[in-house]
């Protein structure tokens, strides 16, 4: 709690620093410094892929850091760089008291991020809390901590200059560190949550009952339902283009069919890219990220199109579902019957993303049910809303 609470108190000190002119400038150094500073990054990172001898294939791989990885982290630092700044005022209006109003955002102040084995995501979320406004906490596991603390000292804290502290980082990989992080509303009031299922809902939970408010990115995993008028070739192409990768969360779990005929187009497509296909998963399992479950899909034979949509809105987490059909009744239907962040007619679930659909880069993705931020969110996205109220001393209830 202690280490929590210093690295708050320090990044909340740093806040009047941030204006949107220094945070530009200060993303531009952060820019030149990653390339500069390359060989350490990597030299810290091989010692963290050394180490983590108990991460399966996958989490090692996300875990790993190499020439084009670094690209990629300065692609989208230089993507976030180049947003426009947040839009303070809103709107204005008078009323009929004479009362000046007038709809604004302001900043959250420190904002949380715990994070698991994904170095890059230090660097993303850092970029997108600083772009809009706010100071920022991260936290990762002993996994990573290495090579997030060679990003933290080595690019982002020198390149914010006298505001160094307004990234802050926990430097104990210990579990302790993270509840600590959603257990501090006076001072940690908004925390982003990415990782695994069971360890970020734990923490959800841990958050709510501190009266923190958590972005939870805990689960996902696409549908893609085949529609009795589906294109056999589309399917065939939109099957393939959602398993491009495994290690993500919006690529295809959970396929449904309205026929035999139908899912054996599924089935042949899985064949070809080595995904082994199961036909049943206990109800409500999400995404098969274990490490012996990860080349796995789950592929059933429903009753219809409202059988299709009651699976991808009661047994999925509401990331993202996808409809295969040239019906466009049908097609309609499904869209406006999904309640989950994105839905797709003839597209893959892979491009629910907020790079994708909105050229903004994403904290997470957040498939809350309520009012707030939902889908990818974005800097945008991490903002208060505040009125102010100008009279003139004569206005009274």
């Amino acid at each position: 709690m202690d280490v929590v609470r210093a690295e708050a108190v320090a990044a909340r000190a740093a806040l009047s620093r941030l204006t949107d002119a220094r945070v530009d400038a200060a993303l531009e150094l952060a820019l030149g410094l990653l390339e500069d500073r390359a060989d350490e990054i990597l030299a810290a990172n091989a010692l963290d892929v050394d180490a983590a001898v108990d991460l399966d294939a996958g989490a090692r791989d996300r875990l790993r850091l190499d020439d084009a990885r670094l690209r990629t982290i300065a692609d989208g630092l230089r993507a976030t760089r180049e947003l426009p700044p947040i839009e303070r005022d809103v709107r204005e209006w008078t009323l009929p008291n004479g009362l000046r109003v007038a709809e604004r955002r302001i900043s959250v102040g420190v904002v949380g991020a715990n994070f698991e084995a994904r170095p890059n995501v230090a660097v993303d979320v850092a970029s997108q809390v600083l772009k809009s406004g706010n100071a920022v906490v991260l936290r990762t596991g002993a996994a990573a901590l290495g090579t997030v603390t060679a990003l933290v000292d080595r690019v982002l804290r020198p390149a914010l200059g006298d505001a160094e502290h307004a990234v802050g980082l926990v430097r104990v990989p210990e579990r302790a560190g993270a509840e600590a992080l959603v257990s501090m509303p006076d001072l940690v009031p908004l925390v982003i949550l990415r990782g695994s299922g069971a360890s970020t809902a734990a923490l959800a939970r841990i958050a709510a009952e501190h009266g923190v408010r958590a972005l939870a990115h805990a689960e996902g995993g696409g549908v893609l339902y085949a529609h009795a008028a589906a294109d056999r070739d589309k399917l065939d192409a939109l099957v393939r283009a959602s398993l491009d990768r495994l290690g993500v969360c919006n690529r295809l779990n959970l396929a449904l069919a309205d026929d035999a005929e139908l899912a054996a187009v599924i089935e042949r497509a899985c064949g070809d890219l080595g995904i082994a296909v199961e036909r049943e998963l206990p109800q409500g399992r999400e995404w098969a990220n274990e490490p012996d479950r990860v080349a796995t899909i789950t592929l059933r034979v429903v009753d219809g199109l409202d059988a299709a949509v009651r699976a991808a809105n009661e047994e999925t987490s509401g990331l993202a579902a996808a409809i295969v059909t040239e019906d466009r009744d049908a097609a309609e239907r499904f869209l406006d019957a999904y309640r989950g962040t994105a839905a797709f007619w003839n597209a893959p679930t892979r491009f629910a993303d907020g790079f994708e659909l909105l050229g903004t880069p994403e904290t997470g993705i957040s498939v809350d049910r309520f009012p707030g931020p939902r889908g990818p969110v974005t800097y945008r996205d991490l903002c208060l809303r505040q009125f102010r109220v100008v009279g003139d001393g004569t206005q009274h209830r």
